[in-house]
């Protein structure tokens, strides 16, 4: 049996692979494809492997949009957390779904049922096509806060979301938009914003700060594996920073 790796982190991509050598050595692992553009190159040029391992988050999309593309007939084990529900729905139709980070009794499970499909000479589920196409639909559909409400001179007030560089709490929690404006907003928690708006444009850096990609003017990594950012004016006075812990994320989240 044959396979191909989807995964843009090169070192969670070379511990699959070593993982699957551990539980099924008879699995060639034909490519490793750290892109959208990778794989439909690949799925262009070569013929379907008998079994997809797919990351979900990529660099430059999801990997749901593969399906709208080409006809992948073979079974499909992704490796990233999504939705119960939909982890369930996988694990009755033949594919798979596996947490990070992959436990090698669960990525043994998925493989010899993914070998019994294959076995079997079963097709690729219609059923799990059109959960794909469901799950993809929702990765496109905005789901996010347009707007937020403030009192401002004793009035309700809506400032737009995308007007907004950085929420910040400093005993309160308040909005500071790109012009300047500061609001209280009426939210007890960060956390609770923090699922409100979309996080390919505003990134968790603290405890303190949620900003947006726009606001940031640069960032500086330190000796001790913090980064420091310098935000545009007239943000420029706010002293913001990313933890060692979440500074590979944040790299991640600025560079692409």
């Amino acid at each position: 049996m044959n396979a191909v790796i989807l995964e843009d982190e090169m070192l969670i991509a070379r511990e699959l692979r070593h993982k699957i050598a551990q539980v099924a050595p008879d699995v060639e692992i034909l490519a490793h494809l750290d892109s959208l553009e990778d794989a439909r190159q690949w799925l262009e040029q070569f013929y379907m492997p008998d079994l997809f391992f797919m990351d979900i988050q990529l660099g430059d999309g999801v990997s749901f949009e593969l399906f709208s593309q080409f006809v992948i007939e073979c079974p499909v084990v992704f490796t990233t957390a999504y939705d119960e529900y939909a982890i369930q729905a996988f694990r009755v139709n033949g594919a798979d779904y596996l947490l990070k980070p992959i436990d090698l009794h669960e990525l043994r499970r998925a493989i010899e049922k993914c070998r019994r499909v294959i076995d079997s000479h079963q097709p690729y589920p219609n059923d799990v096509k059109a959960l794909l196409e469901a799950i993809r639909q929702q990765q496109t559909t905005p789901k996010y806060k347009e707007k937020f409400i403030v009192n401002f001179r004793k009035q309700w007030t809506p400032i737009n979301t995308n007007e907004i560089a950085v929420f910040y709490r400093e005993n309160l929690n308040y909005l500071i938009t790109f012009t300047g404006e500061r609001h209280i907003l009426d939210f007890t928690t960060l956390e609770e914003i923090e699922g409100l708006v979309d996080p390919h444009l505003y990134f968790r850096a603290s405890r303190q700060a949620i900003v947006h990609i726009d606001s940031i003017r640069g960032a500086k990594l330190h000796d001790n594996q913090t980064i420091q950012l310098f935000l545009k004016q007239p943000l420029d006075k706010l002293d913001i920073s990313v933890g060692r812990a979440k500074a590979p994320e944040f790299r991640k989240w600025f560079d692409r």
